[in-house]
């Protein structure tokens, strides 16, 4: 794995959080994805998605840990941004094990 940080814009970011997000019960539905598709252009979606399913859990969660420090997010942003990821989360309206324990994870690298 490369040690340079990906160059990524913060709609990039979005858009590989929430694909996060969708797989953590390692299934995404095409209810989640097409969430996330009306969020950004078709283009930055399909360009992370092929990143997305190119790396590991682990070199996932690096990524955004590197990346998440590219940008100054404000509160406003990063709570806008939680109830993103919280409707991803229960589009099946089940919160999940694997679901929580990424929340957690995800919510100790944002803040």
């Amino acid at each position: 794995m490369k040690n340079q940080k990906p160059n990524w814009t913060k709609s990039e970011l979005q858009v590989y959080i929430l694909l996060l997000c969708a797989n953590a019960d390692k299934k995404e539905t095409e209810e989640e994805l097409e969430m996330i598709l009306s969020k950004v252009p078709k283009k930055t979606f399909g360009k992370m998605y092929a990143k997305f399913h190119k790396h590991s859990e682990d070199e996932r969660l690096e990524k955004v840990e590197r990346v998440i420090q590219n940008h100054d997010y404000s509160d406003m942003e990063l709570a806008a941004f939680r109830r993103e990821m919280y409707k991803i989360f229960f589009t099946d309206c089940n919160f999940s094990m694997l679901e929580k324990r990424l929340d957690w994870t995800l919510d100790n690298i944002l803040y």
